[in-house]
């Protein structure tokens, strides 16, 4: 899962957001510096990662992939997820996804101070060119795959991978389907054990 899911599964509390939103750029036990609820919020995030890299449907997903991406497959689908996550906002929020970004970074500004150094780098970008909207649309998604190809510095040739989107796009827009009613659960259930 991408940043947008991520944020989604957290529900209504800033600190579990900003904790799951943050978790990518925390090593190891360097999360424990953080108030009790972001590090819970990391935890969920980890929690979240590891239910996903190992669900049946996530890899029939990446398998499609795999054979032209190779171990990036798993990068590239989290990134589609999220963007039919977007595309399909409606059907999980009743606030809608503009505000709901608009929202999110208003919450990143008010915690700036304790974001690890390279969120603070990209947050001002994020913002910007409004990732999180832009997940809706196809254009933006290829925008994300060949901003992420150059962080890899061509090696990964994700920005290809729109070829694959929109060449199986009911594919993986049923997977996605499938897989997140279930994540939604397992994620309800983490967050109660807290």
């Amino acid at each position: 899962m991408n940043f947008l899911a991520h944020i989604y599964l957290s529900g209504e509390d800033p600190d579990l957001k900003i904790g799951n939103f943050i978790a990518d750029s925390i090593k190891g036990k360097k999360y424990l510096q953080y108030p009790e609820r972001i590090q819970q919020g990391i935890t969920l995030h980890r929690k979240i990662d590891s239910y996903t890299d190992t669900h049946a449907i996530v890899k029939k997903s990446v398998s499609r992939l795999f054979p032209k991406y190779g171990h990036y497959s798993t990068v590239i689908v989290d990134i589609l997820y999220d963007h039919f996550l977007a595309s399909n906002w409606k059907k999980y929020s009743d606030i809608p996804l503009e505000q709901y970004t608009l929202e999110f970074y208003s919450l990143l500004q008010k915690y700036s101070e304790i974001l690890p150094k390279k969120i603070q780098e990209f947050m001002p970008h994020m913002i910007r060119e409004n990732w999180l909207l832009s997940y809706a649309s196809i254009t933006g998604i290829g925008t994300i795959l060949s901003g992420m190809n150059k962080r890899t510095k061509d090696r990964s040739k994700m920005n290809l991978a729109v070829i694959e989107l929109e060449l199986y796009y009911s594919d993986f827009d049923k997977e996605f389907s499938s897989f997140f009613e279930e994540l939604k659960t397992y994620t309800t259930h983490e967050i109660r054990k807290l």
